[in-house]
């Protein structure tokens, strides 16, 4: 469980679906990951609530039967919020609110709002505004049901769908004012990228909390935020590095999510830039989650939606001081599953024969350290010597004798 101080946070609840698409075992792993959500946003989830269903409710989403039990619960126990796994139509949203008269998000919604309080600097703070704006505008209708509650009242459904229209104008003219915004900081950064000479470019990508930052600091020794809250890291950030006397720059990124909302994949381009643009990726996995292989899969499926996923990758699986195995008894005849499988049984798996090359490591502990930075130096030093071929002889890699000092 999710360590949490009540008195801080507001009470949730979770629903999701059983599909024919969606399994019991997968909407338990999404579930999981939304809890964590909701407790980096600051809600605790009191209980989690599923349904079967072929397809979800073109209304509400949910039967109304379970729409009926989540509305008892509610009340009973004074919850203030419903999160549901999946994104809701703006039908479903203003159907839900109206039927269980309490806050309701869905998993894109969340994220949102994450995205909102973790923005620092100016660049991030438009893009994720950009992002809610267009998430809000077909939303619109619900921030006018206070009008659907005055009885009669002749001429107000009128000057109601006026004031729909006006506010659906204001975003609008805001979105455009926003993407111009966004045009000008994106040539400004593009130059800046420019302008970082030719040295090679390095990204850090992987799936949201795996220690990307924590493995920047270690690698740059300098004091980029992290914390085990999905999205710690927001703002690109960029460091001079050296390894080996070679130099080279370093990016950390945003992390990537299943499910990731489609506006904050658009409001985000010039994020993704920096991965577009990199010479070299730098795949952190954490080898220690259980669904660790899903996310390998989702990071890969989104560098091949922005054309990054044919460029030179180092594939780090980082967190193995947190990796964890059940040892089955030898007199145990029971089916083999996931959890029975150790590091080292992993290790001969589908990542022995990874085209890219492979280290496992700790970020945390500088565990087989060494073994990734001289394996950074000659992924680098391969698109250094292409790049300058008159000088390649200027470096030579040694190591660095403060490797395990904290």
């Amino acid at each position: 469980m999710l360590e949490k101080k009540d008195h801080q946070y507001e009470k949730a609840v979770l629903v999701g679906l059983i599909t024919q698409h969606q399994s019991e075992e997968k909407l338990t792993e999404y579930f999981d990951e939304l809890e964590f959500l909701a407790f980096t946003a600051g809600a605790s989830v009191e209980k989690r609530f599923t349904q079967r269903l072929t397809q979800p409710d073109p209304k509400t989403f949910i039967g109304s039967g379970k729409a009926q039990e989540i509305k008892e619960f509610i009340k009973e126990h004074e919850i203030g919020t419903v999160i549901f796994d999946d994104e809701l139509s703006p039908s479903q949203l203003k159907n839900l609110e109206k039927e269980m008269e309490v806050k309701i998000l869905d998993r894109t919604n969340l994220i949102l709002d994450i995205f909102a309080q973790r923005a620092q600097t100016s660049y991030a703070r438009t893009q994720v505004e950009l992002a809610q704006y267009q998430y809000l505008l077909p939303r619109l209708t619900r921030m006018w049901t206070h009008l659907e509650r005055q009885k009669g009242g002749i001429g107000m459904r009128g000057p109601g769908e006026t004031e729909i229209e006006t506010d659906r104008r204001i975003i609008r003219d805001r979105i455009t004012l926003l993407k111009e915004k966004l045009k000008t900081i994106d040539k400004q950064m593009s130059t800046q990228r420019q302008n970082r000479g030719k040295m090679v470019r390095v990204a850090l990508v992987g799936y949201t909390n795996v220690g990307k930052s924590t493995l920047m600091n270690a690698i740059s020794k300098s004091e980029v935020f992290a914390e085990n809250k999905l999205f710690a890291t927001l703002d690109t950030t960029v460091r001079k590095v050296v390894i080996g006397n070679l130099p080279f720059l370093l990016t950390d990124t945003v992390g990537f999510i299943r499910k990731l909302p489609t506006q904050l994949v658009e409001s985000f381009k010039s994020t993704l830039d920096e991965v577009r643009e990199a010479d070299l990726l730098i795949h952190v996995v954490d080898i220690s989650h259980e669904s660790f292989e899903d996310h390998f899969n989702s990071v890969n499926q989104t560098l091949m939606e922005i054309d990054a996923h044919q460029k030179p990758m180092i594939l780090v699986f980082n967190k193995i001081d947190a990796f964890a195995y059940e040892q089955k008894e030898e007199d145990d005849l029971t089916e083999e599953t996931r959890k029975n499988i150790s590091l080292d049984e992993w290790k001969k798996t589908w990542m022995s024969k990874s085209k890219y090359p492979t280290v496992f490591i700790s970020a945390l502990n500088k565990e087989n350290f060494p073994d990734m930075k001289k394996m950074i130096y000659d992924e680098v030093l391969k698109i250094h010597i292409s790049r300058f071929p008159y000088n390649d002889f200027l470096f030579e890699y040694h190591e660095e004798e403060e490797e395990l000092e904290n």
